[in-house]
């Protein structure tokens, strides 16, 4: 005599969620001619850091409500994890709403990615409350609709090149968690007007093609410092020579790298260890910016927990 059970049924999706929504920097960034689309193509090299703003997701029985503390982001129904959460309640037939609660740590206007972060984070928040009904190739098809950077953040990967809006990723052997030092300047840019600066200053230049890179240039620290900047620094530098002189000195403290950290108004320097990252603090401190200690990371990003 034989017996059978019925199969087990499948685990209820969570009420609620916490995912952390890391930054990132740009190692090198290459930014290639407008294309008909109105956008420009880049190559880049991202890597996360572990400065991270923190997103709690809770499902309620319809629409959204999004709460954010440490920064102004604007208008609520344009911030890009709004955007994001009305993604995914779309995909999956909005059976139900979500109340985001945004704590944000990650500077504002400073190219560190973190609009783009927390929408990355929303689109698998909100996806774990639906029982991760959409698979995981097709949120990075929403993110890539939201922005350029969002794809990044969406795929986990702790270090990638990427290419086109940078949808296209390449994801690439991380290099060791390195200490970083970030300085955030008392002012913000905005990628839009970054953009509008490198275009216009570019008008009598002629279109920019790309580079032939191997994986030896992305391998090492010592490697990628040797790469070239960010096509950013010397639109911002002339805009803002008192950012051109915080970089300097920021160079003079002995990193590995230091950059431009995207396309807002953040420098990012690596150090070979937390002893001439600390010193390289106490060298710039007292001015008008603000410094902050983190790391780059060489893990993925944690799922929604």
């Amino acid at each position: 005599m034989t017996t059978s059970s019925a199969p087990s049924a499948a685990p209820a999706p969570p009420a609620r969620v916490r995912i952390a929504a890391h930054a990132k920097a740009n190692l090198f960034l290459r930014v290639l001619a407008r294309e008909d689309t109105g956008y420009h193509g880049i190559e880049t090299l991202f890597v996360l850091l572990d400065l991270a703003d923190e997103l709690h997701a809770e499902r309620r029985k319809d629409g959204i409500e999004l709460v954010v503390s440490g920064a102004d982001t604007g208008p609520t129904e344009e911030n890009l994890a709004y955007r994001a959460a009305d993604l995914l309640l779309e995909a999956t037939g909005r059976r139900f709403g979500v109340r985001l609660a945004l704590e944000k740590r990650i500077p504002v206007q400073a190219g560190l990615g973190g609009g783009s972060s927390d929408a990355a984070a929303t689109l698998h928040a909100v996806n774990a409350l639906a029982g991760n009904a959409v698979p995981r190739h097709q949120i990075i098809q929403y993110a890539a609709r939201l922005g350029s950077d969002v794809p990044f953040f969406a795929a986990g990967a702790p270090f990638a090149l990427a290419w086109g809006r940078g949808e296209r990723l390449l994801r690439l052997p991380s290099p060791p968690g390195a200490p970083a030092l970030l300085v955030v300047p008392s002012f913000g840019m905005s990628t839009g007007d970054a953009y509008e600066h490198l275009a216009a200053a570019r008008q009598l230049e002629p279109r920019r093609g790309a580079v032939a890179l191997d994986l030896d240039a992305v391998a090492t620290w010592g490697s990628i410092g040797r790469l070239g900047g960010n096509d950013f620094e010397s639109v911002l530098f002339a805009l803002r020579p008192e950012l051109k002189t915080v970089f300097e000195r920021l160079a003079e403290t002995g990193p590995l790298l230091a950059r431009l950290a995207g396309s807002g108004s953040a420098l990012v320097a690596v150090y070979k260890n937390d002893g001439q990252r600390d010193d390289a603090a106490l060298r710039l401190a007292g001015r008008d910016y603000r410094l902050i200690k983190t790391a780059t990371r060489a893990a993925p990003a944690p799922e929604p927990a």
